[in-house]
């Protein structure tokens, strides 16, 4: 996980994934809050293409931060809580 780059971009999805019901419009299928939001939504918040949303989401998932899940043909992303407060305690002892 630490060798992972800190990216401002990945930064800003876990800060609106806190909130995502005043962050993204509604969606079609799923519940913001219960499941999360499309890479499609994020690139639209991101000003950028959905293949490089999917690259910074696909990293969050990677260490952890993120959960999936997939309804109908699209995958939905949204935050891991347990494993961000794991991850915070960590470095707060000075892992």
């Amino acid at each position: 996980m630490l060798r992972t780059p800190v990216s401002e971009r990945r930064l800003d999805i876990l800060e609106w994934l806190k909130d995502p019901v005043a962050h993204f419009p509604s969606q079609r299928h799923g519940v913001l809050t219960d499941d999360g939001v499309t890479a499609h939504a994020v690139a639209a918040k991101l000003g950028v293409p959905r293949k490089v949303a999917e690259t910074h989401l696909g990293l969050l998932v990677a260490v952890g931060l993120l959960r999936t899940k997939r309804i109908r043909r699209r995958l939905y992303y949204r935050r891991d809580e347990v494993r961000i407060a794991e991850v915070a305690r960590m470095f707060e002892k000075g892992w």
